[in-house]
């Protein structure tokens, strides 16, 4: 039983973690309000790519997990 509440917990911090990650390349305020500097639709390559397949999979494990631990008890 703790130990799918410290599963939850760890996938929490890295998933805020990754979503920091993200957001760093978002050319600073520009980049939270929508603006980009190209004004065009720009593709994930790489890394970036990489971390975007991460947060998914992170935030559905998260949820999967959350799932199961509130019908636990």
């Amino acid at each position: 039983m703790t130990g799918i509440y410290a599963a939850e917990i760890i996938i929490s911090l890295v998933l805020i973690g990754i979503i920091l990650l993200q957001a760093k390349g978002a050319h600073g305020a520009r980049g939270i309000f929508g603006g980009t500097e190209s004004g065009g639709f720009r593709t994930r390559r790489g890394l970036e790519q990489t971390i975007f397949r991460l947060t998914i999979i992170l935030a559905i494990l998260y949820v999967a997990i959350s799932t199961v631990s509130t019908s636990m008890g």
